[in-house]
């Protein structure tokens, strides 16, 4: 997460390369002065204050020794979910595999719109750090909920709280809400968390429950 980040980018600069870096935003948790259901979100300029697992620990390294690079795009990711929801490592795959699941509301990051914003920022040339989610936060419950709706209608789950999940997991997880303003402005077509869940992976994946067969 360190060092062999850090030597991509001494290469990149080396051969005059743009490096694109698909980093993370899970290095920010709520706080008194972002609080949870506050519409404040963490800016790219703010300092992270998550250190509730080693992995976030080294995200926050690395970003802070790649603000002295001016050749690399620092892209910060949230809770990545696309329209293939067969993949184990969609957020909303993994989460409807889970017995329960925690209730917070969070910045995410639509892969199927913001993935070819990516690439149109490198052709722009656009270097520094960009928190890379959609604008607004949707919690794990609304996403379920959406599933249900779109998705299968006999599906269910329950919720419990961070400190029933604390006894169940190996680390804490971060729970943030990031600005997006700054993409907003460079994209202004970027779509809310909500509208771009409905129109990149639920309408798409929306099943006819008359045959089972997708639209």
């Amino acid at each position: 997460n360190v060092v062999g980040t850090l030597t991509l980018a001494d290469v990149c600069r080396e051969h005059g390369l743009l490096m694109m870096n698909y980093a993370t935003g899970c290095i920010f948790e709520y706080d008194a002065a972002h609080p949870l259901g506050s519409g404040v979100g963490y800016k790219e300029e703010d300092k992270p204050n998550f250190t509730g697992s080693f992995y976030s620990q080294t995200k926050a390294m690395v970003e802070e020794l790649l603000r002295e690079y001016d050749n690399v795009c620092t892209l910060r990711v949230r809770m990545p979910i696309s329209s293939d929801l067969s993949n184990p490592r969609n957020f909303i795959t993994k989460i409807s595999k889970y017995s329960k699941v925690v209730d917070i509301p969070n910045s995410m990051t639509i892969l199927d719109e913001l993935l070819p914003i990516s690439i149109e920022m490198a052709k722009r040339n656009c270097r520094g750090i960009w928190n890379f989610t959609n604008p607004g936060v949707v919690s794990h419950n609304e996403i379920l909920e959406m599933y249900k709706n779109y998705i299968d209608p006999k599906f269910t789950w329950c919720n419990f709280t961070l400190e029933e999940q604390a006894k169940v997991i190996v680390a804490p997880r971060s729970n943030n809400e990031m600005d997006a303003s700054k993409l907003k402005k460079e994209f202004p077509e970027l779509l809310s968390i909500k509208d771009s869940l409905i129109k990149y992976v639920f309408e798409p994946n929306r099943k006819s429950f008359a045959g089972g067969v997708s639209k």
